[in-house]
């Protein structure tokens, strides 16, 4: 088991997969098996109810369920930020004040994803979610939510008090040097699988993963290279998975990453609609990935 991240967003925060059983219930002894799993494998915590644990597809019940299982499957709810994204902030803070009452220690909140919000807005919304008490995660996904937390006004809801870290997804990866000077305080994650090695380099404190749920003990020593600036160690393993890293930026990111666990022996399984199973080219593409990985001892 890795020891506790120095505080509860930094480190490997793996954005977990959520198992469903084939009538598409939600499997919480499989989830809360994964969660303890990724720990006792090198991850630092989970992100529960993210857009990889399908939260939208989830009742308000299974939601606040998930929560509560991942907390108790940590053993430390330090280990834990749940997504509390909603397309209301009434709904966000209540998200946020259940992770609280559930004992989890951060949240990653997204940005207003129901309209393309004004900076005024945003600002509001993000205050509104930090009254909950908790740490707050700024999620910038300008790709799908058409919202964008340019490194200005993450200075500015850091300023505000309303953020401590951002989960930066936009690749962009020129955008860490500019937070560090518009924002020194604000911390760094890494929001995609393949700028791992990039925004590492950059400065950055944690990484919001998805590929660690298939191959937890690879990526745990690429992160840790990485964040350590040992090249030599990162680069090739870098290299080698990239092909698979990607998938976390693409449209079918939750279907990838649970076929890849299929493959390694772990709870991947079905996608609730409207998400549907991979096929074809796309399918035999993940596939091949993974198995690579997996033959090249990457697992």
């Amino acid at each position: 088991m890795s020891a506790a991240p120095r505080t509860p967003w930094h480190g490997i925060m793996v954005a977990t997969t959520l198992p469903l059983r084939p009538d598409l219930s939600v499997d919480h002894d499989a989830y809360a098996e994964h969660v303890a799993w990724l720990i006792a494998n090198g991850c630092d915590g989970v992100v529960p109810n993210g857009s990889l644990g399908e939260y939208q597809t989830l009742t308000d019940e299974e939601r606040a369920r998930v929560v509560r299982t991942a907390v108790e499957a940590a053993g430390d709810g330090a280990r834990v930020m749940p997504g509390v994204a909603a397309y209301g902030s009434a709904e966000s803070r209540r998200w946020a004040e259940q992770a609280a009452e559930a004992g989890a220690g951060s949240v990653l909140l997204l940005p207003p994803n129901a309209y393309r919000a004004d900076e005024a807005a945003v600002r509001a919304h993000y205050a509104e979610v930090a009254r909950a008490g908790l740490p707050v995660v700024a999620y910038n996904n300008p790709i799908d939510t058409k919202v964008d937390l340019t490194p200005a006004l993450l200075a500015r809801l850091h300023a505000d008090g309303s953020i401590v870290a951002v989960k930066e997804f936009s690749g962009d990866v020129r955008r860490a040097y500019e937070i560090a000077e518009l924002a020194p305080g604000l911390d760094l994650l890494i929001g995609a699988d393949d700028v791992l090695l990039e925004l590492a380099l950059a400065g950055a404190v944690g990484w919001i993963a998805g590929y660690p749920n298939a191959l937890p003990s690879s990526c745990a020593t690429l992160y840790r290279a990485a964040v350590a600036g040992d090249l030599e160690t990162a680069l090739p393993l870098y290299k080698a998975l990239h092909c698979l890293l990607r998938w976390d930026s693409k449209t079918e990111f939750v279907q990838a990453i649970k076929l890849s666990m299929d493959l390694a022996g772990r709870p991947g399984g079905p996608t609730r609609p409207p998400r549907l199973a991979l096929t074809g080219e796309t399918e035999a593409a993940v596939r091949a990935a993974t198995e690579k990985a997996l033959a090249d001892g990457h697992c």
